[in-house]
């Protein structure tokens, strides 16, 4: 299990190494240089599997999709995720 991911933001192009979080899904970073909150691309269940270059533990434990908690970075909030 790989445990970081390189994030790159879509709208700036910079790149933070970041820790995923291992029981919950990431919905929302906010980019540390320009401040545009990443959401997940359509199809994707996390940040980390639509802008990182390492997918988040559920998925590269095999499973298909994050489940459980989710996780927003912008406030620190956990969330319910709803399926």
């Amino acid at each position: 299990m790989i445990p970081t991911s390189l994030l790159t933001c879509p709208n700036c192009g910079h790149r933070s190494r970041e820790t995923m979080p291992t029981d919950a899904c990431q919905f929302f970073y906010e980019c540390k240089s320009c401040g545009v909150v990443l959401k997940p691309k359509p199809g994707d269940c996390c940040v980390f599997c639509s802008y990182g270059d390492t997918p988040c533990p559920p998925v590269q434990a095999g499973g298909s999709v994050c489940r459980g908690a989710a996780i927003d970075a912008k406030s620190g909030d956990d969330k319910e995720a709803s399926d």
